[in-house]
C-alpha cells in the first residue's frame, strides 16, 4: 500500500507543477480576472500539498483534500477552464480523498483535452483497479481491440503524427516510382505507406466520429441500485448495486434518469444525480 501511495504521490506531484503553465483552452466568458484563477489554484495546490503533509493526520488530510477539490472545482465552473493538468490535479485529489467515482471521472475529462498524457492513464489505470465493481467488456469489443490495438491503444495525437508520417513516405515513395520508374523498393514503401495512411486515417475518422456522437459517463454516487424503467418503483436490473466508478455509455436520458449501457452489454436506468457524463 506504501508503495501505491508513493506512486500516486509522485504523479501528483507532476500535475501540480504542470498545471501552473497556463489555464489552456476556453476561457472566454470568465467571470474572474487571470490573476484572481492563478490565486485560486496556489491556494487549491498548497492545500493539497499540505494534505499530503497530513498523513499522520486523517481528518486534516480530509479537510484539506476537500478544500483542494472545492477551488479547482471553483476555477472550472468561474474561470470557464478546460484544462488537462486542472481536470488531472482534481482525480487526484479525488482519489486521496477516497472518492474513486469523481477520481475516474475527472482523469477521463483529463484525457480527453491530452489523451497522450502518460501520468493520466496510469493513474486512471491505478483508480479503475481500486473500484469495487469488475465489469467484463464483450467479446467482440476484446477481438476489436486486439485486431485493431492501434486505435484502442494509440492516443489519437499519436495517430495524428503517424499517419503524417506514412502519408509523407507515401508521397516520396510515388515520387521515385515517377523520377526512377517501378522498382521493388520504392513500390514496397508506396504500398505499405498507404495501407499505413489508411488504416490510420480512418481510426482517426472514427474516433472523431464517435467523439461528437457519444457520451459517456460515470456513476459517482457510492452504491446505487439500477432499475429495469425510469423510476424507483422499477425492480432492479442486476442482483447487486452499482459501485461509484463504474463507467458506462449513455443511451437515453429522462427527467431525472439516465439510460446506460455497460460494457458487458447490460442495460440499466439510474438516477441522474448518482452519475455524471464526462464531455462538458
Amino acid at each position: 500500500m506504501r508503495i501505491r501511495a508513493a506512486i500516486i504521490l509522485l504523479l501528483v506531484a507532476v500535475g501540480l507543477s504542470g498545471a501552473k503553465g497556463s489555464y489552456g483552452t476556453d476561457e472566454t466568458g470568465s467571470s474572474g480576472s487571470r490573476e484572481e484563477l492563478y490565486a485560486l489554484l496556489n491556494e487549491a495546490n498548497a492545500a493539497f500539498q499540505q494534505a499530503n503533509m497530513a498523513a499522520n493526520a486523517p481528518g486534516r488530510a480530509a479537510e484539506l483534500y476537500g478544500k483542494a477539490i472545492l477551488l479547482y472545482e471553483k476555477i472550472i465552473e468561474q474561470g470557464n477552464v478546460r484544462n488537462a493538468k486542472l481536470y488531472y490535479n482534481l482525480g487526484n485529489a479525488y482519489f486521496l480523498a477516497d472518492d474513486i467515482g469523481r477520481a475516474i471521472l475527472n482523469y477521463r475529462r483529463a484525457l480527453q483535452l491530452d489523451s497522450g498524457d502518460v501520468n493520466v492513464r496510469n493513474n486512471l489505470t491505478f483508480a479503475r483497479s481500486r473500484r469495487i465493481d469488475k465489469v467484463s467488456h464483450r467479446t467482440e469489443t476484446r477481438v476489436l481491440e486486439t485486431l485493431f490495438f492501434w486505435h484502442y491503444d494509440f492516443s489519437l495525437r499519436t495517430r495524428l503524427f503517424l499517419a503524417c508520417l506514412s502519408f509523407a513516405g507515401l508521397c516520396l515513395g510515388a515520387t521515385a516510382i515517377v523520377w526512377r520508374g517501378r522498382g521493388p523498393v520504392s513500390s514496397a514503401v508506396v504500398v505499405l505507406s498507404g495501407l499505413l495512411w489508411l488504416c490510420l486515417l480512418v481510426s482517426v475518422v472514427v474516433e472523431s466520429r464517435e467523439r461528437s456522437t457519444r457520451l459517456e459517463g460515470v456513476v459517482t454516487a457510492p452504491q446505487i441500485v439500477a432499475r429495469q424503467g425510469d423510476g424507483p418503483n422499477y425492480a432492479p436490473s442486476f442482483k447487486d448495486p452499482l459501485h461509484a466508478g463504474t463507467e458506462f455509455d449513455l443511451i437515453d436520458h429522462r427527467p431525472g434518469w439516465f439510460h446506460i449501457q455497460l460494457a458487458d452489454g447490460s442495460k440499466a436506468w439510474v438516477p441522474n444525480t448518482a452519475a455524471e457524463i464526462v464531455q462538458r
